[in-house]
Order: C-alpha cells, then structure tokens, then sequence
C-alpha cells in the first residue's frame, strides 16, 4: 500500500511576523534629591510650623503686625509645600530655589526677634532640607552661615554681653548640628539606594538573559556552564536552607507541555515523579492560582502539604515571562515555625530565581537540539532498525561455518544469507535515507511528509493518509517547521515499529495564528504511564522537540484503542 495525501486546502488568515525581544531602555532624567525624603520634611515643617505658632499666640494676643504678618507667611509657605515640596536636582535652579527659602527663613528670624523669635524653629527646617539635598558639607555650611547671620544681627541690635554670646552659641550649635545629622541621614540614605539599585540592576540583567534565552532558544550555541539546570536547583535549595528554618523543602518545575509538576529536588520530601495540579496539596493549588507567597500556619485546617506530618506551610509560585516555571515550598511541623518575615523573605527571594530556572530550563531545550543530541538519536534510530540484523547476520555465518565443518551441504543457506544481505543493505538505505529527509526552503512539511509516508508505507503495508491544510504563504519560520516534521516523523516510526498497526491518519493544519499536528493510528495502543523504554525514550524525545518551540504535546493512548499523538504550536 501507499500513503494517500488529501489536498490541500489555503486558510484565509494572513500570516504573521514572530515577535522579536527588544531590550529595556532605561530613560535617564534629573533626579530629585529630595524625593526621598519628602515625607520626613513635611512632618518636621508642620511640626515646627505649629511650634511656631503656638509660640506667636502673645504676638496675636497683642496685635504685633511686626510679627504677625511673617507668622501668617510661613504657615502659608508650609500649606503650599506639601502639595508642592520644594525640589533639588542639582540644577542653578534648584539650588537658588532652596537657598532662596532658606533666605526668607533668616530674614523671618531676623526681622521678628532674632534667636527670641516665635519663628526661629523654621532655622531647624532649613538646615535639614540643606543636609538632605547635598549632604554633610552643605548642610553645615548653611546651618553656619544662617547662625552667624542671625547672630551677628542679634548682636549688632542688642549688645555683646555674655547672656547674648551665650544664646548665640547655643542656638549655632544646634542648627549646626541638624545639618550634620540631615546630612548624615542623606548618606545613609544613598548607601541603601546604591544597594537596592545594584539589585535592581542584578534582577534587569537576569530579566534580560530570560528574553535573550526565549527568543534564541531554538539556536544551538555554547553557553556558561551557570545555566545548568542541576546546579541552579542545587544552588537555590541550599541558599533555601540558609534564608528560612525548615523541616523539609521541595522545588517542582512545571512541564509547558502537559501541565504537570516534576519534583526537580527536595529535603525530607517523600514524594517523588511527576504530579498533575490537583493532586498538590490545596494550599499550593491556592497559591499558584492566586500567583502569590502564601503561609499557611494551620495545614490540619485546608488539608494535607506535601508531607502528612506537615503543620505549617509556606508556597511560592515560580514565575517568569508572565509563566509559571515552578513552585517552591517549605514545610515544617511546628505549627509556629513561619512568620510573615519568612512570607517576605521568599516573596523577595522567588523573582530571581525563577528567572534562573527559566534561564536554565531554555538553556536545556537548546541542548536537546543540539549536535550531541542528534547523534544519540541516529545512534539509537542505528540500533534498533540495523542492530537486530546485523546481529542475526553474525550467527547465521557461525550456523553455516559450523555446518560446513560437519560436512553438510551448505548453498541453500548461502542463498539464504545472501537474500538476507540484500534485506539489510536496503534497511540501511532506507534509514540514512529517512536520517536525511527533512523540510527546507524548497520542501515544505507536506511535501516531506508525503514522501517519507509512502516509503513508510511502501516496506510496511500500513495504510497511511495524510490530511493537509496549508500553503506555503503560511509555512512556520523553518526551524519551527522542522522541528514538528521530526515530531511526526518520530510518531509515524514508533507506529512502524511498536503499534502493529494497519492505519496511520497524519493531519497537518497551518495557518496565521500557527500549527497544528495530529498522528493517529488503529494499534495497540498502550498505556502512556507504563510505556517501555523505547516507547518512553521516543516519548521523551518529540515531548523535548514541542518544548524547544514552545508547543503543546500530548499523547492519548488506551490498551487495543490505539493511539493518537497531538502537537500545537501558537505563533507568537
């Protein structure tokens, strides 16, 4: 029999471009200095601004409109300033904005009593918005000069006697140091900007390997031996042990193509293998489902964890592109072992981690296409398509010496073997030929098919029909494209070889919004979770191929039901 080949038939959708990652940019603009510490200024403005005029109730009381006046000014100052703070950006600008307000501020003093003002708190906010903009040296150099202007004035005015010296200093001394503490302050304060920039800037570099990864990943390069995923799971469950106390901990990495969770590593952890989303425990399902670090104290009060003697629990959903790549969890049976510094802990710890695995998991998927992985598969497709011959081959030629040993006629058996010889001369061709077949420019999917189909068909009797609806407007980028074809191609052997069946139904949709295949035969089908290792090895294999493009593979197979393989690719 031959393989039949249905017509095909255009979608009407237009095709698209892949998207290609773009790099963050980063807008750089004037920094405000100030910012940070907006919220601490306001509260000290509106406290001495209330000091102030509860100090000035005399001057009300008696109707001094040499005081009132600047009284009034500078709780109008204050209500303007905190809906619009005063800023620094290092500018000419900004710097006579703040020298200007801290002008008036002297003046003010000045003009309604000197260091016996009811104004002279503001001084204090002066000199803090002083330190706070650019630090120890400024801050001291304008609480000085707004102490020394404020005092020589109160001199010059009253008199040199001890008394006045005596506020004077006290009062320098003061404002001299509040500039000194705002500046410290604002030292501080950078130190812990440049630490939370250098971790923001850690986190941009890993987020922008990730996109580098997602969009590269179907080319074969050499890449750091960082990205191993084994050593990134290592790495992440030691560094686990040392940031949170726990009985028992577990990381799973979540297969894209089916859904399930592998247990990638664990400590005190008694499951093992692969689970689907409902047999995790509740509390995981929650907070995968609400994509956020959940604690859970009380375990006995929404079901089991991962461990039956588990009390308390906390699990972080892994998640980056937008994607869940994993789930973490750690466990203990103290049922006051987490608090919700541990929750914040793992809340901070889980973003640079999941881009890592995601980052290693990619790395993984460009390996399995690689040079290495090819020759396991020729090696393997050698094996069991030559070996078994070659091996029959040897002891027929040990049957025929010994028989002619005996002295027994041996041309018939010659005759045989070299019919034999002819046999696996042509299984040879016939496999370097299929190790050669592949899609390209000039040969589409269909058209590859068709061919490997027929001779399929041709050494097998299987009836094999392909069903196609595509054209080549809306053929994949080539390295999508080949990859699906050794899917099918994969799937069509595994028929020859292990279904013993009779019909094979090969469908091949393509259009704008991507692709669809289906392999479906009449065997004996089997049953997916106890396949042999043949079978699980070929599993393996087009399972890893719809990974590496970012396609979804399931396979559906009963005992004397057949079995049907279903691979689909959305174009991104």
């Amino acid at each position: 029999m031959t393989a039949t080949a249905i017509p095909r038939t255009s979608p009407s959708a237009s095709s698209t471009d892949l998207s290609v990652g773009t790099s963050t940019l980063a807008l750089l603009g004037e920094t405000d200095r100030l910012l940070p510490f907006n919220p601490a200024v306001l509260a000290v403005r509106w406290a001495t601004t209330m000091v102030c005029v509860t100090l000035s109730a005399t001057a009300f009381i008696e109707r001094d409109y040499t005081v009132i006046p600047w009284v009034m000014g500078m709780v109008a100052n204050t209500v303007v300033r905190t809906f619009s703070p005063l800023s620094y950006t290092g500018t000419t600008r900004s710097l006579l904005d703040l020298l200007l307000e801290v002008g008036l501020t002297v003046l003010a003093v000045c003009l309604t009593g000197f260091w016996a003002s009811p104004l002279v708190f503001t001084l204090l906010v002066a000199a803090i918005i002083a330190g706070f903009a650019r630090g120890f040296a400024f801050g001291i150099r304008v609480s000085s000069a707004s102490a020394i202007t404020v005092s020589l004035t109160n001199l010059y005015a009253d008199s040199w006697d001890e008394a006045a010296l005596l506020i004077c200093a006290r009062w320098s001394t003061v404002l001299i140091l509040i500039g000194i503490v705002a500046g410290y302050a604002r030292r501080i304060s950078g130190e812990a900007n440049r630490q939370h920039t250098l971790a923001l800037d850690r986190l941009s570099r890993l987020a922008d390997a990730n996109a580098l990864l997602s969009n590269l990943h179907r080319v074969a390069q050499t890449l750091p031996a960082s990205l191993d995923l084994n050593e990134v799971l290592d790495s992440t469950l030691a560094r686990l042990r040392g940031l949170v106390k726990t009985d028992s901990a577990i990381i799973l990495t979540r297969e894209d193509t089916d859904g399930t969770w592998t247990v990638a590593r664990k400590q005190a952890m008694a499951v093992t293998g692969s689970l689907l989303t409902e047999q995790l425990p509740r509390p995981a399902q929650a907070a995968l489902t609400g994509r956020r670090v959940l604690r859970h104290p009380d375990l006995s009060t929404v079901g089991p964890g991962f461990n039956a003697g588990s009390q308390a629990a906390i699990y972080a959903p892994l998640i980056a592109r937008g994607s869940l790549v994993g789930l973490l969890g750690v466990e203990s049976r103290n049922a006051e072992e987490f608090t919700e510094r541990d929750r914040e802990v793992l809340q901070g710890f889980i973003e640079p981690v999941s881009l890592a695995i995601d980052n290693a998991r990619w790395f993984a998927r460009i390996k399995t296409v690689s040079a290495d992985e090819e020759r396991t598969r020729i090696a393997r497709d050698l094996h069991d398509s030559i070996g078994q011959s070659l091996a029959y081959l040897g002891f027929e030629v040990d049957r025929i010496v010994k028989r002619e040993d005996e002295g027994e006629p041996i041309s018939d058996q010659l005759e045989d073997l070299r019919r034999d010889l002819r046999g696996v001369v042509g299984e040879v061709r016939d496999t370097l030929y299929d190790l050669r077949t592949d899609v390209g420019a000039d040969k589409d999917f269909a058209e590859t098919m068709g061919e490997f189909a027929g001779r399929v068909a041709e050494r097998t009797g299987m009836e094999i029909a392909i069903h196609v609806s595509a054209d080549n407007s809306t053929r994949l980028p080539i390295l999508q494209e080949r990859e699906m074809w050794r899917i099918a191609q994969e799937a069509l052997i595994n028929c020859e070889r292990h279904a013993d069946a009779e019909r094979v139904d090969i469908t091949w949709h393509c259009a704008a919004i991507g692709a669809q295949l289906e392999v479906t035969d009449n065997g004996r089908g089997f049953t997916p979770v106890r396949a042999g290792r043949v079978d699980s090895y070929g599993i393996r294999g087009m399972r890893e191929r719809a990974s590496s493009v970012g396609a979804t593979f399931e396979i559906t197979s009963a005992p004397g039901e057949g079995t049907t393989v279903r691979c689909i690719l959305a174009r991104s």
